[in-house]
This record gives structure tokens, sequence and C-alpha cells, in this order.
């Protein structure tokens, strides 16, 4: 099978392509053959500033090929979609039963891989919010897969005001498409300040103006993987509060509440309140070229590879 991987960190000029066997599922395990597979933000950042190469993970899409010990839940032929914890960018993939759910008849592989995982992450930063009716909310990578869905939810969920902070003027009319209000860009000055919640999926350089544009009593929800500092007497000057969201802490400590946001997710999209957004279907074997997308911040959108 082919499989793209890097024995170096450093851009998307490291990775390679690679033939390898095809994996054996073990106990739990179905062996997935891929028709889609996510490329996200965070995957990009370990190759290019992690500390060594490591496999890669992520979400994936497909039909069962086999199934290993145990598993009753799902049959060769399948439709399912996951995640992938090693080896995800290949024609074939490991997901284990628990991290595994079926694909509605009606929607497509490309879909499921840009709804299912970043429509979680969306749903779960919205809830950790704890966002009230009325309320002003800002996000941050509004144009990325999760930052499109995380537009949608608020506006769904009645926020008052809901404002998109991306990199560049030419996505505007894509985010207001999707549900903003209003568009700022991170070099301005002004953001628009103040906002009752933040949903923040950058941070690295972006975290600080992202807490001094909350309002008193704010909320930021820091669910990315840029890391950054944030100043406690920022907080205090406005009696508000950074709150970190990792959706792998729901799927592994609250399985039911997971599962029942996944059939919620396509229900949403069945009644037209969530709709993805992809940019782009690159072959497998151009994965390089769908890091380059990402890190040069030009993607609306989901980016998704096809075997």
């Amino acid at each position: 099978m082919l499989r793209i991987r890097y024995e170096v960190n450093g851009g998307p000029e490291v990775l390679f392509a690679e033939d390898a066997a095809v994996p054996e599922p073990g106990p739990g395990e179905v062996l997935l053959r891929t028709e889609a597979i996510g490329v996200t933000l965070p995957t990009v950042r370990k190759v290019r500033e992690g500390s060594e190469p490591m496999p890669f993970g992520g979400e994936v899409a497909g039909r069962v090929a086999a199934t290993g010990e145990g598993v009753t839940a799902f049959a060769v032929g399948d439709r399912v979609t996951g995640l992938c914890f090693a080896d995800a960018y290949a024609e074939f993939a490991l997901l284990n039963t628990a991290m595994t759910s079926p694909i509605p008849d009606g929607a497509s592989a490309v879909e499921a891989v840009a709804l299912v995982r970043s429509g979680l992450v969306a749903r779960g930063a919205y809830e950790a919010a704890g966002v009230r009716p009325g309320e002003s909310v800002l996000v941050t990578a509004a144009a990325s897969a999760v930052g499109t869905l995380a537009l949608q939810f608020a506006r769904a969920g009645g926020a008052g005001r809901v404002v998109a902070a991306v990199s560049s003027a030419d996505k505007a009319e894509f985010v207001r498409g999707l549900g903003a209000d209003e568009v700022v860009l991170y070099g301005d000055a002004d953001w628009g300040a103040p906002y009752d919640v933040i949903l923040d999926g950058v941070g690295g350089d972006l975290l600080g103006p992202a807490v001094r544009a909350l309002a008193t009593g704010g909320r930021l929800v820091a669910f990315g993987s840029g890391g950054g500092t944030v100043e406690a007497y920022e907080l205090l000057l406005r009696g508000a509060s950074v709150i970190g969201f990792q959706m792998r802490a729901i799927a592994t400590g609250k399985p039911a509440l997971y599962e029942r946001w996944r059939r919620e997710l396509w229900e949403l999209r069945d009644a037209g309140t969530l709709r993805t957004a992809v940019h782009e279907e690159i072959p497998l074997a151009e994965a390089a070229r769908a890091h380059a997308l990402i890190e040069q911040r030009r993607n609306l959108g989901k980016v998704v590879l096809v075997p």
C-alpha cells in the first residue's frame, strides 16, 4: 500500500511516499480501506515543530476491509469514519472500534472527514464556553475546518454577535457566508472588542491579543495546538477565564457524551443547520502540497487527502 512518512522534522518537503505492508487488525480493531483522510493544523505543526518524527494520526473514512478479534459492531464492507492514531496517511488504516462510527447513507467519505472530528471539536469548545443567548462570540481560525463549524454553532446557538478572525481579507466573504456578522484580521489594531466568548484555535502569539479582547467576565476556550502564554493580570482586570479543551478527554472519559455528539452532528447536517466546507481533495501522494496549503493559511475549510 502507499503510505506517507517523514524521517526528519521540517516543512512539507520532508514528507515522502513509500510502499508498506497492509497492517493486520488486532483485537477490537477494524482495517479500513481509506477513501478520505483529513489534514489538520496540529499534524502539520508536529511535522514542522516536533522534537522527533512520529506516525501520522488523524481522521479517516472509508470501507471496512477486515475486522479483528472480538469486533461485532462493524462488518466487512461497512462505511465508517474514525480517528486513527498511527499511519493515517495510507491506503489502509487501523481504527479502534471505540473511535469508529458509521457513515450514514447519502453522505460521502470526504464529507464524513470534514464533519465528524472537526464538528466534535467545534461542539466541545462551544459547550465548554457556556455561551448564553445574546452573547458576543469571536472565532479565530474561522476559515479552518473547525472554525467554519464553530461559527455555525454560534449562529445556531443564538449568539447575539458572531465575529470571525482570519489571517487575510480574501477570506472575509467565505466566513460571512457561514454566519459571521463581522470579520477582523489578526493584524488589526482593534478586534472589535470586547467579546463575551472567544473560541481560539490558533494560540501562540494570538493568545495575548485574544485575552485582551475579552469582556468583563468573558471566557476564552483554547482548543488549538499553538500553545502561548496568558498574563494572569489580564484575567484579573476582566474577571475573565481561559479554558483548555481537548477532544480526547471527552472521547476517553465520557464515551456516552462523545457518541451522542457524533449522532447529533449528522442530525444537524441533515436539518441544514451545519454544512461542511472542503477546500480541496488532494491525492494522497501529494500530501506535501496539502501541508503547504495549511502552513500558508490558504485553506477555506477542510483539506482532504484522497488515496
